[in-house]
């Protein structure tokens, strides 16, 4: 896609022009765009550029009702079950573990769209009075930067991630993410802190963002060959069996210290709910995604070629050092896109090929307020090979 404009409509969408020395392909700005109002055929063409483009920034939705923001993504899967894709707050807080460490909530016009963000939200937020969030911080990571260093502007990325409960419902298509308010001020220095020396600047409050598209053709051919024809099974309420657990100082991954709960020491889960999902995606345009959660796999499949034996691998450290070595290479700032975006802006991605992440910042830079919505989708992701029955 090139920069289009709409039939019958003031929508245009403009690629992102990338600095020389970035090699990433993703990202679009779309402008004369109303949420509130968006038509069929809009939504359409918005549907395609975010599955041509990977991420979307939306610019001027300052006035989005919660309502419509929730409604645009319940239009974009209306086969899907029209909740959020973690469940209800009430479900996130009982099952989401490392992730309902900080308290999420429901904006009272839209539950499904979730507050998230860092600092005092004001005396009334869209309803929610009184609250203080708790954002993404390095204290997630088990070699988090110094108190020293982060007040001066030192940071971490906090989170490699997909939006996907990854039990019992399926990953969200999409997420949308609108800005209500962001930090200023100087940027902030991502370190990798993994002894590699790599670093990036960031704008206090971005979201990062890399494409597991470019990841996959970042593979060799026989690499290419192995992932195709192999899946990985999660653990039932992943987020709880890891909730112990602390990240890796370049936020891909987790540390590995035999912190998972014992299967015994979990909830009662249905094993009809557990996700068994091929390791490669493929995409509605036809591409391919390698598109693992590494934190939260237990098990890993593995099939050199079509016709070979399966490989079972349950030994966790195993599973993360194949993992790590393949999507490290597109955790380099070269591949990193840190998403632009301004008080009002709607930040759109395809869940199915993206990975993110939060970058923390210092509380002197501000609060920052953020809606989250998503749903689990109508579908399952598919790969270039059926996953047998075993």
């Amino acid at each position: 896609m090139s920069p289009s404009r709409i039939s019958e409509s003031t929508m245009t969408v403009t690629p992102v022009k990338h600095c020389p020395e970035k090699k990433c392909t993703m990202g679009a700005t779309i402008t004369g765009l109303d949420l509130n109002n968006i038509s069929n055929e809009e939504l359409e063409s918005l549907r395609e550029a975010v599955h041509h483009y990977e991420y979307v920034v939306i610019k001027g939705q300052q006035n989005l009702d919660p309502v419509k923001h929730w409604e645009l993504v319940t239009r974009l899967d209306p086969e899907a079950p029209q909740v959020h894709g973690h469940g209800t707050v009430k479900e996130f807080a009982a099952r989401g573990g490392l992730l309902s460490k900080r308290v999420v909530h429901g904006l009272p016009a839209a539950p499904n769209v979730r507050l998230i963000g860092k600092g005092y939200q004001g005396d009334d937020h869209y309803g929610i009075k009184n609250h203080t969030a708790a954002g993404s911080s390095n204290s997630y990571h088990r070699y988090p930067p110094s108190d020293e260093a982060f007040a001066a502007g030192y940071t971490q990325f906090q989170r490699w991630h997909i939006d996907a409960p990854l039990y019992d419902r399926e990953p969200p298509h999409f997420t949308a993410l609108r800005a209500v308010k962001v930090p200023k001020g100087e940027p902030v220095t991502v370190n990798w802190d993994d002894g590699s020396g790599l670093s990036m600047k960031a704008n206090p409050g971005e979201t990062a963002f890399v494409s597991t598209t470019q990841l996959y053709e970042l593979l060799s051919d026989k690499e290419k060959m192995l992932a195709e024809n192999s899946w990985v099974e999660y653990a039932p309420f992943p987020y709880m069996w890891i909730e112990n657990c602390k990240g890796r100082p370049n936020g891909l991954g987790l540390e590995t210290e035999g912190l998972e709960h014992n299967m015994e020491e979990m909830p009662e889960w249905d094993p009809e709910k557990i996700k068994r999902y091929p390791m490669v995606w493929m995409r509605p345009n036809g591409k391919k995604a390698l598109q693992v959660h590494g934190i939260a796999v237990r098990k890993m499949f593995l099939k050199a070629t079509p016709t070979s034996e399966v490989k079972v691998v349950d030994n966790i450290a195993e599973i993360r050092k194949l993992l790590h070595s393949w999507q490290e290479r597109i955790i380099r700032p070269e591949y990193v896109f840190m998403g632009p975006h301004e008080e009002g802006d709607v930040q759109m991605w395809d869940n199915w090929s993206v990975f993110h992440t939060a970058v923390d910042y210092p509380d002197a830079y501000g609060s920052r307020s953020m809606h989250q919505a998503n749903l689990g989708a109508s579908d399952a992701p598919v790969g270039p090979a059926p996953i047998p029955v075993l």
